[in-house]
């Protein structure tokens, strides 16, 4: 999908349908796209509790011809650095040619009854680049249940830079449409830099 003023004009909704600092977080990620024509986006507004405290934080995905940029704004509470709350707002542009993996995790509602075309109930998606791998080491072992030696350790090693999950329930059924419509143009934009 080339850039189209609707495109522009419906990230920029996005962000401000989130309600979450949508000035400070607009200008953050127009920095990150510059004039470059904006093919796809996800803007996800998640809140969390954190023991006493609520939290809220938004990250927002945007494709382009040429890079993928990320976005995350966090709110902090007053804190010994800060006499009042504040926002950190952070953005990572990347590539198109280094991203390494695109997985997209669904899950449906009575699979066995499943009708192609059906939104699933959440999706989670895992995006890597290379900026963050995650090392899972276990002991390794034989077959034999008496053996005392030492085997070593095996394990595996996971691109893992963002993980985001939607759901139905807590995010609304467009949102993840959305986000499966984003998955499926960056996965066919990350194919477009092999050829």
């Amino acid at each position: 999908m080339a850039k189209t003023s609707t495109t522009t004009q419906g990230l920029r909704a996005a962000i401000e349908r989130s309600g979450y600092y949508p000035a400070l977080v607009a200008e953050a990620v127009e920095a990150a796209v510059g004039g470059e024509p904006v093919r796809s986006y996800l803007v996800h507004q998640e809140t969390t509790f954190d023991q006493n405290e609520v939290r809220r934080h938004v990250t927002v995905l945007v494709l382009t011809g040429n890079r993928f940029i990320v976005s995350h704004t966090d709110e902090q509470a007053a804190d010994t650095t800060s006499s009042t709350p504040y926002a950190t707002t952070s953005t990572e542009s990347v590539k198109l040619g280094r991203i390494s993996s695109i997985v997209v995790s669904r899950v449906v509602a009575n699979p066995e009854s499943y009708k192609p075309g059906t939104l699933p109930r959440e999706i989670v998606l895992t995006i890597g680049w290379g900026a963050v791998s995650r090392i899972d080491l276990e002991p390794a072992a034989c077959g034999d249940p008496n053996c005392e030696a030492d085997h070593g350790y095996t394990g595996s090693s996971t691109a893992d830079d963002l993980s985001l999950r939607v759901s139905e329930a807590g995010d609304g059924p467009e949102t993840v449409r959305q986000a499966l419509t984003f998955a499926q143009a960056l996965s066919e934009a990350t194919a477009d830099q092999t050829r």
